[in-house]
């Protein structure tokens, strides 16, 4: 016998899209070719790590993930 199912049940909050304006697309080249990390280029344009790497990848622009070397 199956049990039923009780109490309240998780629903997904509604995604929120939002539409790439040029501002959003000069700040994502600009901070990529300072080689700011994807986190950082993420928070500062208030989107999801994957959505500005995805974006980045359309573009054909480069980001880098990974430490920065320090120069000596």
């Amino acid at each position: 016998m199956a049990k039923k199912a009780t109490g309240t049940t998780k629903t997904a909050k509604p995604r929120k899209l939002r539409a790439w304006t040029k501002e959003d697309v000069r700040m994502l080249k600009a901070l990529a070719r300072d080689k700011e990390k994807t986190a950082v280029i993420a928070r500062k344009l208030k989107r999801t790590e994957r959505a500005t790497y995805q974006k980045a990848l359309a573009l054909g622009v480069t980001l880098a993930g990974g430490r920065k070397k320090e120069r000596a």
